[in-house]
């Protein structure tokens, strides 16, 4: 069984939420998000960069959330919620998956890591900055949906888990660019069955 070690609202929330999807049984370790438990050597020995999630799969351990999930399609999605490799669909599978974390999520993570470091003394032309930046990617995606309900058109992939959990964070961070085609994608994606599980599975931790 995968050993997911997750806090609230972190990264592990895309590999919780596929596991639902898909019904990949998973068990979660909760993890002291403290800056001063994630500096110690026994989390950065899972951890080197000391972030969260860490997961485990038998003699596997991994600590970069995207490669999880991207793992766990793999290995448990038996051909579900992927296109097939070497498609053209899957390339635009992969495109979206790759610029909701690397391009969408990074100027939202760095509004929320000053806010976290910081608090009100974040300097205001930074954080204007990346909301800004965060709402030219919230418009291309937007742009993306105009005629379809998924990225991929009618059907849900890990790329939506991948994209609907960066949006679930825009959604916190710059509210007012969760409008029009990407606002409806986001009461669709957050209204599935394994993002309220994902939820549920959260506040079980707490």
């Amino acid at each position: 069984m995968l050993n997911i070690y997750h806090a609230p609202n972190t990264r592990a929330f895309r590999v919780i939420w596929l596991c639902e999807e898909l019904g990949v049984p998973y068990e979660l370790t909760k993890v002291d998000f403290s800056a001063e438990y994630r500096n110690t050597a026994e989390w950065r020995a899972l951890s080197p960069t000391g972030k969260v999630p860490v997961m485990h799969d038998g003699e596997v351990t991994m600590f970069e959330s995207c490669a999880m999930t991207q793992y766990v399609a793999d290995r448990y999605g038996e051909g579900r919620l992927q296109p097939e490799p070497g498609t053209a669909e899957h390339a635009l599978y992969l495109q979206w998956c790759w610029f909701a974390e690397a391009t969408f999520a990074r100027p939202i993570g760095e509004v929320v890591a000053h806010k976290r470091f910081y608090g009100d003394n974040a300097q205001d032309m930074i954080m204007d900055e990346m909301k800004d930046r965060a709402r030219v990617c919230a418009t291309a995606v937007s742009a993306a949906l105009e005629d379809r309900e998924f990225l991929l058109g009618p059907a849900f992939t890990a790329a939506d888990v991948m994209m609907g959990y960066t949006v679930m964070l825009a959604n916190m961070v710059i509210p007012d660019a969760i409008t029009g085609p990407l606002g409806t994608y986001w009461e669709s994606v957050s209204a599935r069955d394994g993002f309220k599980a994902t939820k549920a599975a959260e506040q079980a931790m707490s």
